[in-house]
């Protein structure tokens, strides 16, 4: 597996994985409304400016398959998506080990926001919820989200040493 830059030609790519993913997973999580929030949110204008801000990358398989995105920005993480079809087979453990790696470059702490479908796969990374989030959206439905954050032990830029 390998992890890629986008670019802008990759834009419509990133907004189908965005987009199946969240229309096939999250309306079991989510009432109609969030997930209309959550399409607006990652709409084709925020993808083409992360990708233009080089913060988007690719998950492809071995087989040449692309298979998710993760857009990583300051010490943020975002936009982490895998393909329905290819969900439980690796590529978002790797696509969280590459955002992680590339934070720790130069940030003590990782940080996101986490929908429901996705908390327990954080909390078993190791993130901690800072706080929660309630927006209301269409039809008086509400998204209900945690921002959490993880210290990174490994920075490579005043992280913790070991001088013995």
């Amino acid at each position: 597996m390998n992890i890629i830059p986008a670019k802008a030609a990759d834009h419509e790519t990133v907004r189908k994985i965005t987009e199946e993913t969240i229309r096939t997973v999250y309306p079991h999580y989510y009432p109609a409304g969030a997930v209309a929030f959550f399409l607006a949110h990652h709409n084709a204008a925020a993808i083409m400016r992360d990708i233009t801000e080089n913060c988007v990358f690719l998950c492809i398989s071995d087989s040449g398959e692309i298979t998710g995105t993760v857009t990583v920005s300051g010490n943020e993480i975002g936009r982490l998506f895998v393909l329905p079809l290819y969900q439980g087979n690796g590529y978002g453990r790797a696509l969280l080990d590459f955002a992680e790696s590339r934070i720790a470059e130069q940030y003590d702490e990782a940080e996101l926001d986490v929908s429901f479908p996705a908390k327990p796969i954080y909390l078993k990374r190791g993130y901690q919820a800072v706080s929660w989030h309630s927006i209301e959206t269409e039809n008086g439905d509400h998204l209900c989200f945690d921002h959490m954050s993880k210290h990174l032990r490994n920075n490579i830029t005043g992280g913790e040493t070991n001088d013995t």
